[in-house]
């Protein structure tokens, strides 16, 4: 049973239709990346389990029960919209913040002492939030969100506004809390990050899901049957051996070898071609190529335009 469920979703705002009978299924203890081009509706998916409003038509379960209010302190949210209050102090908000996730002030107390150390912004408790640069407020928000341990956690471009370290101890913490047990909802326009996160995804576009499955399972789904391998000897034998049904995109040399790139054709595998080259020269590796997630994105988000 997916730890949470959105059955189709229906939400319409005056004219528009923001969200068209979506489902997903989010499995647990997973990274889950919802993903989709702006305005696809994936914010409004998102308020809609986080209770910020409520769909026209179809149901949110989550572990099996019927979104409630009870529900809110199991959530984690840490909006696109970073909200936290300027001329507020850092230390006095955090804590306000955790104590409305139903935290006592020891605990708070205890536990914002120890991610403060962890990020090292333990010097910034009596600043004001507003003296803060945006990387700064941007720690402190990610540590209210995770601070009452909610077994659902939702990021909205998490890394929006960080530099490469800072993203990347980010993206390590978000791999600790799923290994603890905690389920993640992870919205981004950054297609590298789904590649290094999340297991499975759902692709939303105008309103509609157009594509979900584990992500090594869709970037395969839109394979294009190439093959990469770094050789070396005799290239023009090699051409000869591949000429016919095979097309070379290229061969180029690559330090001490030839790197060849093959699509190869429909219903051939690597193994196949490697039989073909093996007595034309020295093999040094063989991969087959597949599409990136960005790839697969801009692939899938132009069909749907063209079929819409």
């Amino acid at each position: 049973m997916p730890f949470l469920q959105a059955n189709n979703i229906v939400k319409k705002f005056a004219d528009h239709l923001a969200l068209n009978n979506v489902s997903v299924e989010v499995p647990e203890n997973s990274i889950f990346g919802l993903l989709g081009p702006n305005g696809a509706g994936k914010t409004t998916l998102i308020r809609i389990i986080n209770q910020i409003t409520g769909p026209d038509e179809g149901e949110i379960l989550l572990n099996g029960k019927k979104l409630s209010p009870q529900h809110i302190e199991q959530i984690g949210y840490l909006p696109e919209e970073r909200g936290l209050y300027k001329k507020m102090k850092v230390g006095e908000q955090a804590l306000y913040l955790a104590q409305l996730k139903g935290m006592s002030r020891h605990d708070a107390l205890k536990k914002l002492k120890y991610w403060f150390e962890k990020f090292e912004i333990q010097p910034w408790w009596d600043k004001k939030v507003e003296e803060l640069s945006k990387g700064m407020q941007q720690k402190v928000q990610f540590i209210v969100t995770i601070l009452h341990s909610p077994s659902l956690l939702i990021f909205d471009e998490p890394f929006s506004g960080f530099d490469p370290i800072n993203a990347n101890l980010l993206k390590d913490e978000i791999l600790n809390l799923r290994a603890e047990g905690a389920t993640v909802i992870f919205s981004t326009h950054n297609m590298s990050s789904v590649e290094e996160l999340c297991d499975h995804i759902t692709l939303i576009n105008n309103g509609k899901s157009i594509l979900s499955g584990e992500v090594p399972e869709v970037r395969r789904r839109f394979s294009e049957n190439l093959a990469q391998i770094e050789f070396s000897g005799d290239s023009d034998k090699v051409s000869a051996a591949l000429e016919g049904s095979y097309q070379i995109i290229s061969n180029k040399p690559v330090g001490n070898y030839q790197t060849l790139l093959v699509k190869m054709p429909p219903e051939t595998d690597i193994n196949q071609l490697l039989r073909l080259l093996i007595d034309q020269c020295h093999i040094h590796s063989c991969q087959e190529v597949l599409p990136s997630m960005n790839d697969v994105f801009i692939n899938v988000v132009n069909q749907n335009k063209t079929i819409s």
